[in-house]
């Protein structure tokens, strides 16, 4: 503004600047307000979903203690239904896999790491699903189906991929391609996750196997 402007133009330029662009700032200023309201709303409603969902969690844990599966299932249906992308529910999958297999229900237990696999936001958790899920199909003995589920990007859990794979070769009777994927989950870079001691094991493993094989052959 002018400095040499008597004080009554001032006054005066900023009324007209008032009238032109007012209404802007105070729009402005209500919608950031409203954003910001909107944005607390959102959080408080995340936090009371996940607080709710991590309570259903806690009672599906408790059932599995108190040996109640079928509450346990009951449980995992209402977090999908109600918390379908909370962490919780992911993991409630992934625990009443297991109770399932440890049953003996081995398709069932295939049914809730599909269902982990393919719905979950989590990268990793997905591939982690997909191994398990691999090793219920292969002791279903559904190998071709347990090896297509094992061909993707494994990324850091490719060690663990390999290994599995060496497992389903050996049941295969494949015995020249479970020992490229024992080989392969010793020397990745992610073969961190692995047991390598007995990784190691099973390639010796395949050694006599071989060996015993030669021999039938011969004989």
């Amino acid at each position: 503004m002018d400095e040499f402007l008597s004080e009554k133009e001032q006054i005066e330029q900023i009324r007209d600047w008032w009238r032109e662009n007012g209404w802007y700032l105070i729009g402005g200023l209500a919608l950031g307000a409203l954003i910001l309201f909107g944005w607390n709303r959102f959080n408080s409603y995340e936090d009371a979903q996940g607080e709710a969902a991590s309570e259903l969690f806690v009672e599906l844990r408790q059932a599995i203690e108190d040996d109640a599966p079928g509450d346990a299932r009951s449980l995992l249906a209402q977090l999908r239904e109600s918390y379908p992308g909370s962490p919780y529910t992911d993991q409630a999958g992934l625990v009443v896999a297991v109770i399932r297999m440890d049953a003996g229900q081995m398709s069932g237990a295939g049914d809730e790491l599909r269902y982990v696999m393919e719905e979950t936001s989590d990268p990793e958790l997905s591939l982690i699903a997909r191994l398990r899920l691999a090793r219920v199909l292969a002791q279903q003995e559904e190998y071709d189906e347990a090896l297509a589920t094992l061909d993707v990007d494994a990324g850091g859990f490719s060690g663990r991929y390999n290994e599995v794979l060496g497992d389903i070769h050996v049941e295969l009777g494949d015995l020249v391609s479970a020992r490229a994927a024992y080989t392969a989950a010793l020397i990745t870079e992610e073969s961190n996750l692995v047991d390598r001691n007995l990784v190691q094991m099973k390639l010796e493993e395949l050694s006599s196997l071989n060996a015993a094989t030669t021999e039938e052959v011969t004989q």
